[in-house]
């Protein structure tokens, strides 16, 4: 068995407006699914992705409305890279986040911004084999797109104490104890390690909440053992309709999911109107009048010129 790199990164937001307003017409993700957090549905649960809602692309937000701002810390995922196809694109992102008032910092092959919450993103020129995966936008041409995940980066003091875990558990190369590549048959994603700082990480709007791997519908079970086998705590295998889920802690505490690549968000969705509305899964639609008027105002995504 081996993982396909990432699943889907869920972060936390205290103002969904601004967030789909940011990572829909600024960055030019498509919102493909608009629903709640199953486990606590006052809430929302925002996906965003390429054309497709693709596994590999998918960055979700939890929204609590007002939520404190976060800080991230040791055991905690603190920062995300996305690929893009070369220097025209970082030149153009350069430009596009100045616009809109967003600060940079460019390097070599490589541009760091934040979110408007904090979320620390970084896009990089990767070559590699898997298909690029890009949201259709106005404004930003496919050539320049964000291409899907390249990988993340946690902050872990002792990361021989997850070595185990990563290689003979998950079965990421790695390169160094710091260092660490998921890849399977159809795409792969990076795992780093740095150095946490002094100050002690705050669960809060512009973190990570949890960061997702990928599998088959047919082996997630099997992964469940596997991981419970080693001397871990997965939770079973759970049913989150667009997907099945099975989380746990690496012993850095950063909380990782296993996921799977279907059924996807088309199964109660027609796929050119995915995002439109709030969509819930069955179990919760007997809630709906009183879960939609808990649920914040959302702007309409630009999906057209």
């Amino acid at each position: 068995m081996e993982l396909d790199g990432i699943h889907h990164i869920s972060a936390i937001t205290g103002n969904a407006a601004q967030n789909v307003d940011f990572y829909t017409r600024v960055l030019g993700l498509r919102l493909v699914k608009k629903t709640v957090n199953q486990d606590d549905p006052t809430v929302y649960h925002l996906f965003y992705a390429d054309e497709h809602g693709s596994p590999g692309a998918d960055m979700t937000f939890f929204e609590y409305p007002g939520a404190r701002p976060g800080r991230a810390g040791g055991g905690m995922v603190h920062q995300i890279d996305w690929r893009v196809a070369g220097e025209t694109a970082l030149d153009f992102w350069q430009r596009r986040l100045a616009d809109e008032g967003v600060e940079t910092e460019r390097g070599e092959s490589d541009l760091h911004f934040h979110d408007p919450e904090g979320l620390h993103h970084r896009l990089v020129i990767t070559l590699t084999d898997d298909p690029p995966l890009i949201a259709e936008h106005p404004a930003i041409p496919p050539e320049v797109a964000l291409q899907g995940f390249d990988g993340v980066r946690a902050y872990n003091d002792h990361p021989q104490r997850s070595l185990p875990l990563l290689t003979e558990v998950l079965g990421f190369d790695a390169e160094s104890d710091t260092h660490f590549e998921a890849r399977g048959h159809l795409r792969g994603a990076t795992y780093d390690y740095d150095p946490a700082p002094s100050e002690r990480g705050v669960p809060g709007a512009g973190t990570v909440h949890h960061v997702a791997w990928s599998t088959s519908i047919q082996e997630i079970a099997h992964w469940q053992r596997r991981i419970q086998e080693a001397g871990f705590r997965p939770t079973e295998v759970i049913d989150r309709y667009y997907f099945g889920a099975v989380y746990f802690r690496e012993p850095s505490h950063v909380l990782f999911e296993i996921s799977t690549r279907g059924p996807g968000f088309a199964v109660d969705e027609d796929s050119a109107t995915l995002g439109q509305k709030v969509v819930l899964p069955p179990f919760l639609e007997s809630q709906r009048a009183k879960i939609e008027k808990a649920l914040t105002p959302l702007p309409t995504p630009v999906r057209s010129a």
